[in-house]
């Protein structure tokens, strides 16, 4: 039977999955809601946000849909998996109460020492004064600050002094620059060495390793400026050897899961660990509870299997049949064009020139972030707007092919990291 399948939000990561499930001979019709300018290509698109939860089970219902893939944290935070599943509709993704472990950084950090998963050390706070009052003490800096709650990846800074720390903590607690996620923060370590992130696919119970990638977080070139959802990714990356991949199922992805499950939150989707490789060892700097963005933009291209079906088997309790994922021994990198004023208040609305000289193929594609199609026009509707992806044998042919693309598209005040990938080069070059 043709499955009649709905894909949940409208950003890259969704764009990524959308060309992937379209692939699929199992597929019959794709929805997805919202969508964007770009997504429109391979799914029917339909004006329901990603947060509307009862549009969505409504729609679901109607449409009898076979799988709903939930792409943003957000909407799984709020519970939607646990709404369509109520209604009787199979769902990939955590529920709520599992949502949490990227939901709540208190919680997830509570976690990790409770079941002694490694992370940087760390004191929450639920008081302003008290956060204040522990940084005056504080001796040893850098520190890190994070928002507790969802900051669509901008909520963690890097502060090198006490009054720069007690800036950011009235910003997110008593400004509230982003709202309920700055109800409580985390004062953690800075931790030096290098960053990647490793997924896992569940169902609870057997948990199958994505392939590494590498995500530059930081807006502008040399990893300055400040943190945004992801400028670019690159996969595989040499910052995760064989050796190291399997220290971190073995002491953190395989833990996590267990730990979920002592929680009775057991944990059903993708498992994001961000990590960062230290002289000490790998250790967490975050759990999510979805799809890296842009690292989806990377890893999709590279897959293999017929992600239909993977995800059917991930919601049925049926990884177990398989013995892994196949991948593409390619390398592919990934180069994300946004709007200026991003990450702060990102400028919308300029039409996007070049798209269509840009000859896109299974080597070359143009993932859509932040798109919306005006008349005859594709415009800019969000930070992020544009992910050029290329694959190539070497991350050099890769990352190469993907600036060449991108060097066909323009729109006003368009900004894009131009090292992209570079990291990956000199850890590879490395002893």
């Amino acid at each position: 039977m043709a499955l009649r399948i709905l894909l949940v939000g409208g950003g890259g990561r969704e764009h990524a999955l959308a060309r992937k499930l379209a692939d699929s001979p199992r597929v019959g019709e794709l929805f997805a809601a919202p969508g964007n300018a770009g997504i429109e290509s391979c799914a029917r698109c339909v004006e329901i946000a990603a947060e509307d939860l009862d549009g969505l089970v409504r729609f679901s219902r109607e449409e009898r849909i076979d799988l709903a893939v939930v792409g943003p944290e957000r909407p799984l935070c709020l519970g939607l998996v646990d709404r369509l599943e109520k209604e009787g509709i199979r769902a990939f993704g955590p529920t709520g109460r599992a949502a949490q472990i990227e939901g709540s950084k208190v919680f997830a950090k509570e976690l990790m020492r409770r079941y002694r998963i490694p992370t940087a050390a760390f004191r929450s706070f639920a008081d302003a004064r008290a956060a204040k009052s522990y940084l005056e003490g504080n001796r040893v800096w850098p520190v890190v600050v994070k928002a507790s709650g969802l900051a669509a990846g901008k909520g963690a800074v890097v502060c090198e002094t006490l009054d720069e720390a007690r800036e950011t903590v009235s910003r997110f607690m008593d400004e509230r620059i982003f709202g309920e996620a700055g109800e409580s923060v985390v004062v953690e370590e800075f931790l030096v060495g290098e960053e990647a992130s490793v997924l896992a696919l569940t169902d609870g119970q057997t948990i199958l390793p994505l392939e590494p990638a590498q995500d530059h977080k930081a807006l502008l070139d040399g990893d300055r400026g400040p943190n945004t959802g992801g400028m670019g990714a690159v996969s595989p990356t040499p910052a995760v050897p064989a050796r190291v991949f399997r220290q971190v199922e073995a002491d953190v992805l395989f833990p996590a899961i267990h730990a979920m499950n002592r929680e009775g939150k057991r944990y059903r989707g993708i498992l994001y660990a961000g990590m960062m490789f230290t002289e000490r060892g790998p250790r967490v700097l975050e759990f999510n509870c979805r799809l890296g963005d842009p690292e989806a933009q990377v890893l999709l291209p590279r897959l293999e299997d017929d992600l239909a079906e993977v995800l059917l088997q991930a919601v049925g309790g049926e990884l177990d049949r398989r013995e892994g994922l196949r991948w593409d021994p390619r390398a592919a990198v990934c180069v994300v064009a946004a709007a200026p004023g991003y990450p702060e208040k990102a400028e919308t609305g300029s039409p996007i020139r070049g798209l269509d000289a840009v000859d896109e193929g299974e080597d070359l594609r143009i993932f859509h972030a932040g798109t919306v199609r005006r008349g005859e026009e594709i415009v800019t509707a969000g930070g992020r707007v544009l992910g050029v992806t290329a694959l190539a044998p070497s991350v050099e042919a890769a990352r190469a092919r993907a600036y060449a693309a991108l060097e066909k598209i323009g729109f006003e005040g368009m900004q894009f990291r131009r090292d992209i990938g570079e990291k990956a080069l000199r850890a590879a070059e490395a002893p």
